[in-house]
């Protein structure tokens, strides 16, 4: 559905994509990731036409977004972060305007209407005029726009900013509904979103990607292995001790009472829980908890980009 193949987009003084290649395929929901500044934006503005690349070549459907612009945009249904509406229109007024300018007659404009409304919890909502609605509620009338013309590919941009907890899930279980149908990427700065959403993860830093793969496999192959173990024994004994473990990369020690808990980071790619285990069981001492912390995408995700993060806030502040 969606092809990239060595995209760069530089403007005066920046290259804000360098040499970006990645694919999505169709039926999949895939999260576009990364700091700000990263070039999250540049490349979506790119894959929708509303701006053109430096160089390489960018594919929807099949169709060259410069060479076959109308036809690749026809494919397209976008939301962006801040979404522009027309304030003085009625909800009914603006996507029955909007359906029309995608191409839909009259009568199936109609009915689309009424089924993106319900998909988006906007029955209620019709009559309104937009510029009185809250700020969920247009960004739930964008997505109703996207979603009009019944598009294979929705390109997301922050589809859940402003909304309330529950409203967020009952976006993503919307999200999640529309993969039957639709190819969705998806760009959030809410990483545990994209854990419950996403099939695969693309994530960019300063231009470049720099990890894409299965959410669940970036997650377990990503980070180092941790452990949670709770003992009575001496903290200092117990610290040192697991130190000289050749599993053992770092250790975390905090006070529970009589008892120690102790967070364990063991070494890419080693599973420490035998050394371990059978460490305490020598030890003798009394283990009432042993289990492995799951990594969040968000832990994986900073490691991917924090360091230059930090890199850039320095220059800045030299600056």
């Amino acid at each position: 559905m969606i092809k990239v193949e060595h995209l760069t987009k530089a403007f005066p003084g920046t290259v804000a994509v360098d040499d970006v290649s990645f694919e999505v395929q169709a039926g999949e929901i895939v999260g576009f990731l990364g700091p700000n500044g990263a070039g999250k934006t540049t490349t979506m503005r790119i894959l929708c036409g509303y701006i053109a690349p430096t160089s390489g070549v960018v594919e929807i459907a099949g169709h060259d977004v410069l060479r076959d612009s109308q036809a690749a945009r026809r494919n397209i249904g976008y939301l962006p972060e801040n979404c522009p509406l027309y304030p003085e229109m009625r909800v009914d007024d603006y996507l029955f305007f909007r359906g029309r300018l995608k191409g839909l007659s009259g009568r199936s404009c109609r009915q689309r209407l009424s089924e993106v409304k319900e998909l988006c919890g906007l029955e209620e909502m019709g009559h309104r005029i937009i510029g009185n609605l809250s700020k969920g509620y247009r960004q739930r009338v964008g997505l109703a726009d996207a979603l009009i013309a019944a598009p294979p590919l929705l390109i997301l941009d922050e589809p859940t900013i402003g909304l309330d907890p529950n409203q967020i899930r009952e976006v993503r279980a919307l999200i999640r509904g529309l993969a039957q149908q639709h190819t969705v990427l998806l760009s959030t700065h809410i990483l545990p979103e994209v854990e419950v959403t996403c099939d695969r993860v693309v994530i960019i830093n300063r231009g470049r990607i720099v990890a894409a793969d299965a959410t669940w496999s970036l997650i377990e192959h990503a980070s180092s292995p941790r452990m949670i173990v709770e003992v009575q024994a001496d903290a200092v004994e117990l610290k040192d001790r697991l130190l000289g473990l050749g599993a053992v990369k770092a250790v975390e020690i905090e006070p529970a009472g009589s008892w120690v808990r102790a967070r364990i980071e063991g070494h890419g790619g080693m599973d420490m829980r035998p050394e371990l285990w059978r460490f305490l069981r020598e030890a003798g001492w009394e283990v009432r908890e042993f289990y492995s912390e799951k990594s969040t995408l968000e832990e994986v995700f900073s490691n991917l980009t924090a360091g230059d993060e930090a890199e850039k806030a320095a220059v800045e502040t030299v600056a």
